[in-house]
């Protein structure tokens, strides 16, 4: 089965679409890292996989830790519960769920570093590479040049997806994304000066190249690892025993 046709079903797979790999940019549903979905009349229980067993601690208690909070955010969801399954850390993270410990209660002095200031740090790359994917999507498509990028505001964007993008990026990281605010900013919302914009653009990337790619490796490597593995990121064990959906 590769969609969940119910209400219910549709406001779960909704939900698991808000988490993000947050070294990926990517949701975990895109990304075929959600291996199975069981709903009943008790609740749900969705079981998680990941390219590698070695992938970062951290980077794997987040996005179940963020798949656990999502789910619960769907109305009359009921019991839930979330698994990280083949991971070298799969009991730990997945006694840690289960009793709610967070992050540091279940890593304890391994967890060094807060979790907030790990995904602050990749949404702030987040934002970098889509404001090159933006800028040089326009300089490719108008008559924009490199000289006159200082100038360049959200309104001067076209629609489309990549600035729609942009803008989600920027609220993420709490920036104002006003028509009038210039596209080319630092991590603060202050505009790149016009001598910097070069070497801020080749720096922006190098982000977005170093995203994308591992996107792409990441998903090589799944498909090497679970020969179930959908290049699209579709579920393929999903069952629903729900009497009322």
């Amino acid at each position: 089965m590769t969609t969940m046709s119910t209400p219910l079903g549709a406001a779960v797979w909704d939900a698991l679409g808000t988490v993000a790999d947050p070294e990926l940019d990517e949701p975990i549903t895109d990304l075929g890292f959600v291996r199975s979905v069981r709903i009943d009349d008790d609740g749900i229980e969705v079981h998680l996989r990941l390219p590698s067993s070695f992938c970062a601690p951290n980077f794997a208690y987040l996005m179940a830790s963020d798949a656990l909070d999502a789910l619960r955010g769907v109305p009359a969801i009921g019991e839930v519960t979330v698994r990280l399954d083949d991971h070298h850390d799969s009991d730990k993270i997945n006694a840690g769920l289960a009793a709610d410990a967070g992050y540091r209660g279940t890593f304890g002095g391994e967890a060094a570093d807060s979790l907030d200031q790990l995904r602050l740090t990749f949404l702030r790359k987040a934002h970098t590479a889509a404001m090159e994917r933006s800028v040089e999507r326009l300089l490719r498509s108008s008559a924009w040049t490199l000289e006159e990028l200082g100038w360049l505001t959200l309104a001067d964007l076209p629609a489309s997806p990549s600035t729609e993008a942009l803008i989600r990026r920027r609220r993420d990281i709490g920036l104002r994304s006003c028509g009038s605010d210039r596209v080319l900013v630092d991590d603060t919302g202050t505009a790149v000066p016009f001598a910097e914009i070069p070497l801020r653009l080749r720096f922006a990337k190098s982000v977005r190249i170093s995203i994308d790619g591992n996107a792409h490796f990441c998903r090589g490597l799944l498909a090497t690892r679970y020969e179930d593995s959908d290049p699209h990121g579709l579920v393929r064990q999903v069952t629903n025993t729900r009497r009322s959906t």
